[in-house]
This record gives structure tokens, sequence and C-alpha cells, in this order.
């Protein structure tokens, strides 16, 4: 299954760090990345893989957020499928 997560926050040092090996101890690949600063904002966009047999999605969300209020970011994850219909055109 594939998954969109945002990431969004004031700047700082070890946001993609801390994101990203959350999401190698979730066992979940990163396909695509996009990132960037806005007016001293953090933001960041991946679509991911998610092995079923791995983690439950509300789980993972759960460890998600949790680590989104350690690094003082919002982290938002959703199926992509859902991402997609919900910003179709």
């Amino acid at each position: 299954m594939r998954a969109v997560l945002t990431v969004i926050g004031k700047d700082k040092v070890g946001i993609i760090a801390g994101v990203s090996q959350k999401l190698a101890e979730l066992d979940m690949n990163i396909i695509d990345v996009s990132q960037t600063i806005m007016d001293s904002y953090f933001t960041m966009m991946m679509v991911l893989e998610i092995s079923k047999d791995k983690n439950d999605f509300e789980t993972i969300r759960s460890e998600l957020n949790a680590l989104g209020e350690k690094l003082g970011v919002t982290i938002s994850i959703q199926n992509e499928e859902i991402f997609n219909v919900m910003h179709k055109l």
C-alpha cells in the first residue's frame, strides 16, 4: 500500500533525520520526496510504500503523531488512494 506523508512546522535541525529514521524503523520505503523552507517554515511531502504485513495504519499514524510532537511539527499520513480522490480536480 502507498501513503502520502506531510510534515509542516517551524524549521530546525533534525526534522528530516527524525522522520526518515522513524520511517526506517517502521519498515516504510520512501518512493518520492519534496521539501522546502517557506518563510522559516519547513514543509515536506513524501510518497511511501507500506508493507501490509508489517504495520497497521493506525499504529503508524500514532507513532508518527508522537514523533511530530517530539520534533515540534505536524505530521499527517493518509492512504494514497484517499489523498488522490480528495485532491482530484
